[in-house]
Formats: C-alpha cells, structure tokens, sequence
C-alpha cells in the first residue's frame, strides 16, 4: 500500500520518547534535520535526550513532559498540535503492556492500557489531522504491532488495542490519504525494549519461531517504508506481497459484508 507523498521537514512530536523505540526515532528524525518535540513522563530522561540530540545534530529538541493517562496532561499535548504550525509529523508510539489474560486480570491496569495505546493517539491524531488537511501536507504515524493480526500470540487486550490502531490507521489513510497527509502504521515484532521488563513478559518464553530484533534495525526499517511510501510497514516480513495478498482477500469480504438477508448456510442449518 502506497503513497508518493514528499516528507516536509519540520517538528516532529513523538510520544513515548524517553526510551526505546521512540528515542530511537528521535535520533533518526533529528539526523533528517526535524526539531523534536520529546513527549514522556521522565522529564529527567527527556532532558538529557533533548540536550544529546540537539548537541549532536544541532535541531532544537524540547522536552514535553507529560502522563498521556492523565486528561488533564493529554489536553496540554492536544492544544500544542492545534496551535504549533511547525510540527509536520506526529508519531504515535506511547504505550504499554499488561501481563496476563482478561479473565481474572488487573482490570484498573487494562483500563490505563486502554487510554494510553488507544484514547492518546486517537485524540492526538485528532487534533493534529485538521491543520495537516488544512496545510495539504504533514505525516502521522503510528506504532501498532504484528499483533493485530495474531492475537493468539499475547493477551487479547493488548492485540485488540494494536489492531485498533491499525484500523484506524487505514481508516485514516482513506479519510485524508489524498488531502496530502502522509498516514504510516508499523507493525513490529517482539523488539528489545524496556516494555518486556515492565509487563512481566520473561523474554525467554517467547513461542517457537519468535525472536527479538534490536530498536536501530527495527526503526531504521520503518523509516525506509516511510520513505517507500508504505502505509503499512511491517519491519520483519520478507515479502510485501504476502501482505498485499492479504489486505486483498480482506478486501474481498467487503461485498458480502452487509446484506438485507442472512447467508443460506444459515438458513439451511435452522431448517434442519
């Protein structure tokens, strides 16, 4: 799935950016001459990051702290993505994980998952995606994971909330896709970040056939599908036509999606 859009350089704001995957990207992004806008809680962590890029490749970098939990925190990102004309590029990678499954599981825990991997960016691509349009230009990515088409792999609430994200990431693609705004959802495999030591996950347990890709490969992945013009970029996948060929035969479905009457299967089995 692609696009050929032009990146225009600009601010990027990045969420979760204090660690991992995100400050990884900051590094990236700075090194393509973007001013960061460093989004986290540890305002500590995002200082020192601020001050390292900024040395290093000379773009301003600001530290934003901020609990995307909290309404009130939330609001105060909202409002700079409505009023600060420089940022061109929104990424979406605040999140969390929750060892364990629903049935008899942190409920409070799953709720704060919830609001930070769904009702943040949600809300943050909201507030952003009018002054895009507006513009005809600006991208918005956002980090989901190859568990949104395997949910068998890990608790149901953290896949549902990646598979969330990747369908409003195609959704969004087709609202605004051809008003110049640039629309990426990555798709991840298990990646070496601080995210498994939060959640409990032992990474030793790991299903057969899962391994872990280090943060610099996995970025560096996704930004050359960004760059490709991907909508959907997943880092690990060999060939871009098995996805192609799955989207397509989703796709298929759509026609008998929606129908005035049930399919004859049904009606056969209540007749017997």
């Amino acid at each position: 799935m692609k696009t050929n859009y032009e990146t225009e350089k600009g601010t990027a704001l990045i969420t979760g950016a204090s660690i991992g995957i995100s400050a990884t990207y900051a590094d990236r992004l700075a090194q393509r001459g973007y001013d960061l806008i460093l989004v986290a809680r540890d305002q500590k962590k995002l200082e020192s990051l601020a001050k390292r890029l900024s040395e290093e490749t000379g773009v301003h970098a600001e530290a934003f702290q901020a609990d995307l939990t909290s309404k009130a925190d939330l609001a105060r990102v909202e409002k700079r993505l409505r009023n600060d004309g420089q940022i061109t590029l929104l990424l979406n990678n605040a999140g969390m994980s929750v060892e364990g499954s629903l049935v008899g599981g942190d409920l409070d825990r799953i709720e704060t998952m919830i609001q930070l991997n769904v009702t943040a960016p949600t809300r943050l691509a909201g507030a952003v995606a009018p002054a895009f349009v507006s513009r005809g230009s600006g991208t918005i990515v956002n980090i989901s994971s190859v568990l949104a088409l395997a949910p068998e792999l890990f608790g149901g609430v953290y896949s549902g909330t990646k598979a969330y994200l990747l369908n409003l990431s195609l959704s969004l693609h087709q609202e605004i896709g051809k008003k110049g705004v640039r629309i990426q959802v990555v798709l991840p495999g298990a990646t070496r970040t601080a995210i498994w030591e939060k959640s409990g996950k032992d990474v030793s347990k790991l299903p057969p056939g899962i391994s872990l890709m280090e943060v610099e490969e996995m970025v560096d992945a996704a930004l050359a599908g960004l760059d490709l013009g991907e909508v959907v970029t997943i880092p690990s996948l060999p060939n871009v036509s098995d996805w192609e060929t799955f989207n397509a035969n989703r796709l298929a479905l759509r026609p008998n999606l929606s129908k005035d009457h049930a399919a004859d299967r049904y009606k056969a089995a209540i007749s017997s």
